[in-house]
């Protein structure tokens, strides 16, 4: 898979994601992690990039922060190569770039600069051999950590918490994805919706996935991620739920939810949708 960024026609052609939802506790940093193990045990080369502060998808996979100087805060000053901030994983296949504290202040410190929201993009450009996937999990806004990676990412991966009011804080989202189509980057898709802490007990968890399949038809997984004890526990233990509880019901949604992703993305390239047709 390859990343290709023509001059003034940008292109990407490998499978780019960025995991967002500008409304917290949905359960983005629990699905980056765990995607992203799936995805490499299925055999895909995956590098996760870790762009929330909080650094919760770093801690989750038993990983470090770099050095103070050798992270990916540097790297968005050009101090810094991206690649060189790549560390390994418990699991084979999938690498992650640590989060940094202080790309808490990225935004105030680049201020107008130009090409601030390509940052990430042209970092990629030179790992475009390495991976069939790059993953990248957002922080709960639409700041400047959030347009990098929409510049970079050909496709938008949402999680859907099956709680109330989950509808109608998508909104914000759906604007800062065409926002980014009509400004830097045109070919940005949604690759899909899933449903997070489904909960087949209660009428509220039915009602919300009614709800969001008839909203986003087609663009909707049929796989749901259920609210679960053991997922809760995996991030404490440095692990994804794969390796932490192998049989759980969690581990078996996030397995088949990566493969109905993997297959969406290699059939034809992945889907095409219009935020206006969701």
């Amino acid at each position: 898979m390859r990343l290709n960024y023509a001059r003034g026609n940008y292109l990407l052609m490998s499978h780019v994601i960025a995991i967002a939802n500008q409304k917290g506790g949905v359960g983005k940093t629990t699905s980056s992690i765990n995607i992203s193990a799936e995805l490499a045990l299925i055999g895909r080369r995956v590098l996760l990039v870790d762009l929330d502060p909080q650094g919760s998808a770093t801690s989750g996979l038993g990983v470090g922060r770099n050095e103070e100087g050798q992270d990916i805060y540097d790297v968005f000053f050009g101090r810094l190569r991206l690649a060189d901030t790549i560390r390994s994983t418990s699991v084979e296949g999938l690498q992650i770039v640590p989060s940094s504290r202080d790309l808490i202040g990225v935004e105030i410190e680049l201020g107008q600069c130009e090409g601030r929201e390509v940052i990430l993009r042209n970092e990629l450009v030179a790992l475009e051999e390495l991976y069939d996937y790059v993953l990248i999990d957002c922080p709960p806004s639409s700041g400047l950590l959030t347009l990098n990676a929409m510049g970079a990412a050909g496709k938008v991966l949402i999680p859907l918490q099956a709680e109330y009011y989950a509808l109608e804080g998508l909104s914000a989202l759906l604007d800062t994805i065409e926002t980014v189509r009509e400004t830097f980057n045109p070919n940005l898709d949604i690759l899909g919706v899933f449903i997070t802490m489904f909960d087949v007990r209660t009428n509220l968890s039915a009602q919300v996935e009614e709800e969001a399949r008839k909203y986003f038809g087609s663009l909707m997984f049929r796989e749901k991620v259920p609210r679960s004890v053991r997922l809760s526990e995996s991030p404490s233990h440095g692990l994804p739920i794969c390796r932490y509880d192998p049989g759980s019901a969690g581990a078996k949604a996030y397995h088949f939810l990566s493969l109905e992703i993997d297959s969406r993305c290699f059939q034809k390239g992945g889907m095409r949708h219009k935020v206006a047709n969701a």
